[in-house]
């Protein structure tokens, strides 16, 4: 989900602590039926299925399923540090069509914009910087960061 998509992007949403523990029961196992996700926190399956749908609506958060890219067959993961010319919220529009491309942030620093890809190999790396990426009016230049190795992607940091 994109910033743009989120209806409240600009304000945060005050969460209850009913509210707050459902999305950690979420956390721990997205497939929690309402009803023990219900017993957990104290309210019926009926009263968990309307608020988690208020919460996926309001984009709170978002139920998913999160692959390992490496199982299958996308061994070349890579950030991208881009530098760039011009409006940068009109390139990241533009990298976010690229369905390589997984995740994009407009940063502050030596960056403008961080896009992290998934890629079958590294044909098609080379291939996604030359001939998509690097030829987007506004890009100005790139740095690729191989991954080597994903020690650590966990989804559960709560809701503080």
């Amino acid at each position: 989900m994109t910033n743009g998509n989120r209806p409240n992007a600009h304000r945060p949403v005050q969460l209850d602590d009913v509210s707050k523990a459902i999305i950690e029961q979420l956390q721990a196992d997205g497939r929690r039926s309402y009803a023990d996700i219900g017993k957990a926190v104290g309210l019926s399956e009926a009263a968990v299925r309307q608020r988690v749908q208020r919460l996926t609506e309001a984009g709170v958060m978002q139920i998913v399923a999160v692959t390992d890219p490496m199982q299958l067959g996308f061994t070349r993961q890579a950030m991208i540090g881009i530098r760039a010319t011009g409006d940068t919220r009109t390139l990241a529009e533009a990298l976010a069509e690229i369905p390589e491309i997984d995740y994009v942030v407009l940063t502050a620093g030596s960056f403008d914009l961080m896009a992290e890809v998934v890629c079958e190999n590294d044909d098609q790396l080379i291939t996604l910087l030359n001939s998509r990426i690097r030829n987007l009016e506004g890009v100005q230049s790139t740095e690729t960061f191989v991954y080597l190795k994903l020690q650590k992607q966990f989804y559960n940091w709560g809701t503080r």
